[in-house]
């Protein structure tokens, strides 16, 4: 489902469609993307303390946000699986993390 929205979101870069909200993205550029990605994120992080599906909806929103920063940028989906692949079976250490301290 990932890679076809992916597909549909570059195709939709390369071939705009009159009143879409993708293109309207695209259009206003990097700054206007990267504020709805974070405006998302915020969502979903207070989606998370109530219902699973307000939760689901909002990942849902910040993903397809994050897959037009990604076509905006010119990165892949491939490139982000062999990042992750990377990191696959490593074992990550706490003492080798910055702290995660309370406000």
């Amino acid at each position: 489902m990932l890679e076809k929205l992916y597909q549909e979101i570059q195709q939709r870069k390369v071939t705009p469609k009159e009143g879409s909200y993708t293109n309207y993205l695209f259009d206003k550029g990097l700054d206007k993307i990267l504020k709805k990605i974070g405006e998302e994120a915020t969502e979903v992080v207070i989606a998370a303390k109530n219902e699973p599906d307000e939760l689901i909806t909002e990942t849902a929103d910040l993903t397809y946000h994050l897959l037009v920063l990604l076509v905006e940028k010119g990165i892949s989906l491939e490139q982000i699986g062999q990042e992750l692949q990377k990191r696959e079976g490593q074992l990550s250490r706490t003492v080798d993390r910055k702290e995660i301290t309370d406000f």
